[in-house]
C-alpha cells in the first residue's frame, strides 16, 4: 500500500515512480493520462524500460573516482548532464508554468531543454530569458508556411538545435486519450466535470492564470488552440503525410544550424540521415505513444551506433528512469540520453521545483553509479563494462 502522505511535496520523490504517484493525485484523470499512457496495448512503452532490465552493468574498484565528470558534448553543446529534457507538447496543461519550469530547472543543472511545435510557451519568450542549450522539435505541417513562420520563430529566438519529429505521419492509437475524452483544450464534459471539481488547484489555476494557448500555431490554425481535438487526431489531420527524405533534407537546408532527427528506429533510416547531413538521431519510438509492438530505442541502439556513431550523434531517446539506465545506454554507444515522462510527472507534482528535484535526483545517481562503476569520465564507459542477459 502507497503512504500518498509520503508525498505531499516533491522533496520526499525520490525517483521517478514518486513523481507519478504525486502527479496522479494532483491531476484530472484526462491530464494525467494523456501523459502517463501511450498507444494500443502500451506493450512498447513498458518494454522501453524493461529493456534495460536485460543488460548487467560490470564494475571496476580501486580507480580513484573522488573527482568525477559527468559533462558530455552533443550536436557541438557541452552540457553538464548526460541526461536531457525531451520536447514535449501542452506542458501548461500539467503544471501553470509549463515549459518556463522546465527552461529554467534545465538551465539551472546546465542540460539541453526541448520546445515542440505544439508548446504553450513562446520561443521569443524562452529565447529571451534562458541561456542554456535549446531545441526546437519540429513538427512539419501540411501549410509549408506555418513550417516557414517556425522556423523563422527559431531563427530569431537564437535556439540552437531543431529536431524534426519523423514517428507521427499519423497519430498513434492512444486508447486512454479516447476513454478519458482528452483534448487540447481541454473540452469540459460532463466526465471529465466531476474530475475538474474534485482537482480545484488545477482547475482554478488553469481558469484564472494566463489562458491556454499554442503560441507558435496560433495565427496559423484553429485547430487544437481555439477549437478543441485530441493530439492524435491533430497529428492526422494536421501534419504533412507525404513528408519525405526531400523535405526533411530541405528544412535542414532552410534552418542551416543544428539539424536531428527525432523518431528514427531503422538502420537504413540513420544512415539516411547522414546522407542528408544530418548532425543527430534521436533513436525513439515516441515513447510508445505511435506504433505499439515497436521495438525499443535500447534494443536497437547498438546495430544503429555500429552503423552511423562515428558519423553522427546518436541519442537514446525513451524509457529511462534511472542512472544506471543512462550509463547502459552510454555505454552502447549513445552520445546521451533524453526523455519526457521523467520531467512531465515531476513537473505536474510541483513546477519548476519538481523538475529541479527530479534533474538532481538523475544527477546524483549518474555521479554515484559513475563512482560505483569505477569511471571517472562518462567517455571511459564502453560494451566491456556490460552484458546482456
Amino acid at each position: 500500500m502507497i503512504n500518498f502522505q509520503l508525498f505531499k511535496n516533491t522533496k520526499n520523490c525520490r525517483n521517478t515512480n514518486d513523481f507519478r504517484t504525486l502527479a496522479k493525485a494532483k491531476l484530472p484523470s484526462a491530464i494525467f493520462h494523456y501523459i502517463d499512457g501511450a498507444a494500443d496495448d502500451e506493450v512498447t512503452y513498458r518494454r522501453n524500460t524493461e529493456a534495460y532490465e536485460k543488460c548487467d552493468l560490470i564494475p571496476n574498484v580501486l580507480a580513484g573516482v573522488e573527482e568525477i565528470d559527468t559533462s558530455v558534448e552533443v550536436m557541438g553543446m557541452k552540457i553538464d548532464i548526460p541526461m536531457f529534457c525531451s520536447p514535449t507538447a501542452l506542458q501548461r496543461l500539467f503544471h501553470y508554468d509549463g515549459e518556463r519550469a522546465v527552461a529554467k530547472a534545465a538551465e539551472k543543472y546546465g542540460t539541453l531543454f526541448g520546445i515542440s511545435s505544439l508548446g504553450t510557451v513562446s520561443l521569443q519568450e524562452i529565447g529571451k530569458t534562458i541561456s542554456t542549450p535549446k531545441m526546437f522539435q519540429f513538427y512539419c505541417h501540411k501549410d509549408k508556411g506555418v513550417n516557414d513562420a517556425m522556423i523563422e520563430m527559431c531563427k530569431q529566438a537564437n535556439f540552437d538545435a531543431i529536431a524534426l519529429t519523423v514517428d507521427t505521419i499519423t497519430g498513434g492509437n492512444r486508447e486512454r486519450d479516447l476513454w478519458t475524452g482528452f483534448t487540447t483544450p481541454p473540452k469540459l464534459t460532463p466526465k471529465s466535470l466531476i474530475s475538474f471539481v474534485l482537482h480545484p488547484n488545477w482547475s482554478l489555476n488553469y481558469l484564472l492564470r494566463e489562458k491556454f494557448s499554442l503560441p507558435q500555431l496560433e495565427q496559423h490554425v484553429n485547430r487544437g488552440t481555439n477549437i478543441a481535438v485530441s493530439v492524435g487526431d491533430y497529428l492526422s489531420s494536421m501534419l504533412d503525410q507525404s513528408m519525405d527524405w526531400k523535405d526533411a533534407e530541405e528544412i535542414n537546408r532552410k534552418w542551416g544550424k543544428k539539424f536531428c532527427l527525432k523518431g528514427v528506429m531503422s538502420v537504413d533510416d540513420a544512415k539516411r540521415a547522414v546522407d542528408i547531413g544530418a548532425d543527430a538521431i534521436m533513436v525513439s519510438n515516441h515513447g510508445g505513444r505511435q506504433l505499439d509492438g515497436c521495438i525499443s530505442p535500447f534494443e536497437q541502439l547498438a546495430e544503429i551506433v555500429d552503423a552511423v556513431g562515428d558519423r553522427i550523434d546518436v541519442i537514446c531517446d525513451g524509457g529511462i528512469r534511472r542512472g544506471t539506465h543512462v550509463l547502459k545506454a552510454l555505454s552502447v554507444g549513445a552520445k546521451a540520453c533524453s526523455g519526457g515522462r521523467w520531467y512531465l510527472y515531476a513537473l505536474a507534482a510541483g513546477g519548476q521545483l519538481g523538475v529541479e528535484k527530479a534533474i538532481s535526483n538523475m544527477k546524483n545517481e549518474i555521479e554515484r553509479d559513475m563512482k560505483l562503476m569505477g569511471v571517472t569520465k562518462l567517455s571511459q564507459l564502453s560494451r566491456k563494462n556490460i552484458k546482456f542477459r
